[in-house]
């Protein structure tokens, strides 16, 4: 694969959009590519513990709303993400994901089993709570690649945490998933007084060392 221009000047433009602006809605192929970038996301031994919710319906997000602080953004973006953890993973689901590899990798089972091993191992030795606190940092790279792909693409994001879990759980009936993040996406009004602020951040120097 060639290299690609910068993406630095995207992650200049982007920032976390106050004010959407409810007209201007995002086309069906250009949601599709920011799911398939949630898809393709990483996260740890390739398990993928998540489940995406692309929120249509007017009447859900505004239940949503009113668990999110009744922030605007939930109802006036074109779309509303939401980003779940799985609860837990269990071994019929690691068994599911080694039958999945040994497919799309031409190879048998019996070749995995090491891998599968070392997955069971990791997993049986962790408590209830350990799992899903680690599939919810996996969750958060997938809403890191969410946030790149779509500056990239000229389109607006809020990855948001201000919001009840267990409320929204329930309005989306969730059970064997938490939901994680919420990302509202399309695009910013021109009344958003914080798209033109500069963007605050602390210098490479601080930040950034080299060993």
């Amino acid at each position: 694969m060639t290299a690609t221009p910068s993406i630095i000047p995207a992650l200049e433009w982007r920032y976390a959009t106050k004010q959407f602006d409810p007209a201007k809605k995002i086309p069906d192929a250009e949601v599709h590519e920011l799911t398939e970038s949630l898809r393709l996301s990483a996260s740890s031994f390739g398990l993928q513990p998540w489940k995406f919710i692309v929120v249509r319906d007017p009447a859900l997000r505004a239940k949503i709303k009113e668990h999110a602080w009744n922030q605007s953004q939930v109802t006036d973006a074109s779309h509303l993400i939401v980003l779940a953890a799985r609860k837990d993973i269990h071994d019929d689901y690691i068994r599911k994901f080694v039958t999945a590899t040994a497919k799309a990798r031409n190879t048998t089972i019996e070749a995995l089993k090491g891998y599968e091993d070392i997955m069971l191992g990791t997993v049986r030795n962790m408590p209830p709570e350990a799992i899903t606190a680690w599939n919810q940092r996996q969750v958060y790279i997938a809403l890191g690649t969410l946030l790149l792909t779509a500056a990239q693409k000229g389109i607006d994001a809020c990855p948001m945490e201000g919001f009840d879990p267990k409320k929204v759980d329930e309005v989306l009936g969730m059970t064997d998933y938490t939901v994680t993040a919420l990302c509202p996406i399309g695009y910013r009004a021109s009344t958003d007084k914080y798209a033109g602020a500069a963007k605050v951040r602390f210098p490479a120097s601080e930040i950034v060392e080299y060993c």
